[in-house]
């Protein structure tokens, strides 16, 4: 690969960021479905080539993203409204979560929401019930995950069917 060729040097940024936001779902580091988004659109945009069937990608990257979002707030949204967990629970959870994350890095992220939960649950329901409930909540974000995960491998596979076919 030429990379004095714009085209080919604006795929491999592309492809690099795609590959960056799908990273970034799995690590939430990163807002890993924007970045795989705006890896696409990068490509269609400013990569050159047939215009029409970039457009067509970067069009269905753009529903596929949306939807993705949409759906990543709203099912689990419900799902955690069934279980009983409340919503203050989880943002305890994302806090200690974060705080975790600094503390001991990349496990200390998973840790400190478990803990967090938990110490919630604990306090709200006594100790028989916190971990049921925590157990839910930890379903109910790995629910969240899993559909952005999907968005964006999803957008990750519409973009290799356009480099093939554009």
């Amino acid at each position: 690969m030429d990379l004095s060729d714009t085209s080919a040097a604006v795929t491999l940024v592309s492809g690099l960021v795609i590959l960056t936001g799908v990273i970034g779902v799995l690590l939430p580091i990163l807002p890993g479905l924007l970045l795989t988004w705006g890896g696409v659109l990068l490509w269609a945009l400013l990569g050159g080539g047939s215009g029409g069937a970039r457009l067509l990608v970067a069009v269905l990257a753009t529903l596929i993203a949306g939807i993705g979002m949409v759906v990543k707030f709203v099912w689990p949204g419900k799902k955690l409204k069934d279980t009983g967990v409340p919503a203050a629970a989880v943002a305890v959870g994302g806090a200690l979560g974060l705080i975790g994350f600094f503390l001991v890095p990349v496990v200390g992220l998973v840790l400190g929401f478990i803990l967090g939960v938990w110490l919630m649950e604990l306090r709200r329901l006594g100790s028989e019930r916190a971990w049921p409930s925590t157990r839910a909540a930890i379903a109910v974000v790995g629910l969240s995950l899993l559909v952005e995960l999907a968005s964006a491998l999803l957008i990750a596979v519409l973009w290799l069917f356009g480099l093939a076919f554009s």
